[in-house]
């Protein structure tokens, strides 16, 4: 975990609610279905899945946005950042958008989700696509190319 350079800290554009990361990211992925689209007033939204064990809320109180369905998508209650969801029946990860984390300039998109909902100008650097998302049973495969060529961030520069 040490070439993780972890724990990592993040939090909402207010700072009232911080988070910590304790684990290496699982995935890390591009969405652009139209829900990510318009949660993010973007193209799409970006995210690492990060083990349940390794991540914590350490401040603060995020609240339920979005569709309030099986996936769950906490907020900050008062600056209403999209913070990180939860997907039903997949509780062994936490879907961080990654851009909450305090440095997030490693991050990079191994896959992309929902390609046949994304604007038609919309690239990004992914390995993968997928017009939807990738069938449960590859899970393992792209998990374990992520785990072998994932970019580990270095040393904090931001203070």
């Amino acid at each position: 975990m040490s070439d993780w350079n972890l724990p990592w800290e993040g939090g909402c554009r207010c700072g009232q609610v911080r988070l910590r990361i304790s684990a290496p990211p699982l995935l890390t992925m591009a969405c652009h279905c139209t829900g990510c689209q318009r949660m993010t007033a973007s193209a799409f939204s970006l995210s690492a899945a990060i083990p349940t064990e390794g991540f914590s809320v350490t401040q603060g109180e995020p609240v339920i946005g979005g569709l309030h369905g099986a996936s769950r998508h906490y907020f900050c209650p008062y600056c209403m950042s999209w913070m990180f969801t939860r997907a039903e029946g997949m509780d062994w990860f936490v879907n961080l958008r990654a851009t909450m984390l305090d440095d997030p300039s490693w991050f990079t998109p191994f896959m992309e989700t929902w390609t046949s909902e994304k604007l038609p100008w919309a690239t990004t650097p992914a390995l993968h696509s997928f017009e939807k998302l990738p069938d449960f049973n590859d899970y393992k495969r792209l998990t374990d190319e992520y785990a072998a060529q994932a970019v580990k961030p270095g040393p904090s520069r931001r203070a």
